[in-house]
């Protein structure tokens, strides 16, 4: 356990730009911390405001990902560059310096750079594709030095091609990989686990080859049965998400290479992070949702003169979310209460937030299946600096109490 840790850091303090290195230490790590200790100082006093928030930047996407809930196959829709660094500035004042930033693909946003530049005092975790990291972007995110690329890889060339609806993917995202490691980023891979990627990756030869092209970390996710095509076949049985829950255990405890995981607290139980108030979501028009799978607002960033803590804060749509979600299940209420969802929306009158125009109607025909909430076989967390991290810095937080 500490010899696998220990190896990631070499790793990392080897392999990682200095001034990157820096950056995320800073920006993300003690300031993340001074983040969250914001949060819950707040939520003694009954105010929910998330440290860490997502936005997604834009609906565009080069690829046609199977399950995938954004209108990539619509008209451009893009936060403007002055409504992003208005987000920024308000959460900033509030402590917040992390931010996720999601699509499409966000490489398609012609002022991600811009961003990253505009907020040297922030730290960034891209969600990406890889297709668009080329040796000159990955020289641009090195500069700005405040970015950790998080590249998805979602199986072997074959499988690749079919859940992400091109050919050729496989050899264009390890290119994206190879060109973040060459500069010195610390970079990270994600999968969605689903049935025809379970069995490729979630393996110890797997991990080993990550470390091996060197990759950082790495983040195992179940995939979410939501969108306009579901394809609910692809949709892990509860035995295989406590295999991926297993894994995830033993690789932290005998690989050097960080396991990132957002659905479970320090002792194994199943949790949120959207019921829990630890983040939210900035669709590409600008709304606020619950989560980035919850495709209906109330409330825009530009609302309330881009005080985005006053609408946040305020929004009786996001309170009665945690609420009603956190007394249902520790689980992800989409997949697990689907009714509960449109209970909510229903009741607030909340718009649908999607170009297509059928999230409601997507709600309705959703069947109740199992998420990550299964009592009674939680895994608890084993290598004591997840388990620390998790207890004081992430997630909980008393939403289930």
């Amino acid at each position: 356990m500490l010899k696998a840790t220990a190896g990631l850091g070499y790793r990392t303090v080897r392999s990682a730009d200095k001034r990157v290195l820096w950056k995320f230490a800073y920006n993300f790590g003690y300031k993340g911390v001074r983040s969250v200790q914001r949060f819950k100082k707040r939520l003694k006093q009954g105010i929910t405001f998330p440290p860490f928030i997502y936005i997604s930047i834009t609906n565009s996407c080069n690829l046609r990902c199977q399950g995938c809930w954004v209108d990539v196959d619509k008209p451009q829709e893009m936060i403007s560059f002055d409504d992003m660094n208005k987000l920024i500035n308000s959460a900033k004042q509030h402590g917040n310096s992390f931010f996720g930033i999601l699509g499409g693909e966000p490489f398609m946003h012609p002022d991600l750079i811009r961003v990253l530049r505009a907020h040297p005092d922030c730290y960034f975790q891209i969600f990406t594709n890889g297709h668009h990291i080329t040796d000159e972007v990955a020289r641009q995110l090195k500069e700005v030095g405040n970015a950790t690329p998080l590249i998805s890889v979602e199986g072997t060339p074959s499988v690749s091609d079919t859940r992400r609806g091109r050919s050729g993917v496989l050899n264009h995202t390890l290119e994206g990989i190879k060109a973040s490691v060459r500069h010195g980023l610390i970079t990270g891979v994600a999968t969605s686990v689903c049935q025809t990627n379970i069995d490729d990756l979630v393996q110890e030869t797997w991990i080993d080859k990550l470390i091996a092209m060197g990759v950082h970390y790495c983040w195992f996710h179940t995939y979410r049965v939501v969108g306009p095509v579901p394809n609910p076949q692809l949709a892990l049985e509860p035995e295989q998400v406590l295999r991926v829950r297993r894994f995830v255990m033993d690789m932290r405890n005998q690989k050097a290479i960080g396991l990132i995981d957002a659905y479970w607290d320090d002792k194994g139980q199943a949790l949120c992070p959207a019921a829990t108030g630890i983040s939210h979501h900035i669709g590409p028009f600008g709304d606020v949702e619950p989560c980035p799978i919850i495709q209906f607002a109330n409330e825009k960033i530009q609302d309330n003169d881009g005080d985005v803590f006053k609408t946040l804060t305020e929004s009786s749509l996001l309170t009665d979310f945690r609420q009603t979600a956190a007394k249902a299940t520790r689980g992800c209420v989409v997949l697990e209460r689907p009714d509960l969802v449109k209970e909510i929306v229903t009741r607030h009158g909340a718009r649908d937030t999607t170009i297509r125009q059928t999230a409601t109607t997507e709600l309705e025909t959703l069947r109740s299946r199992p998420s990550q909430y299964n009592p009674g076989h939680e895994i608890p967390e084993e290598n004591w600096v997840y388990r620390f991290a998790k207890k004081h810095w992430f997630f909980g937080f008393g939403a289930y109490t």
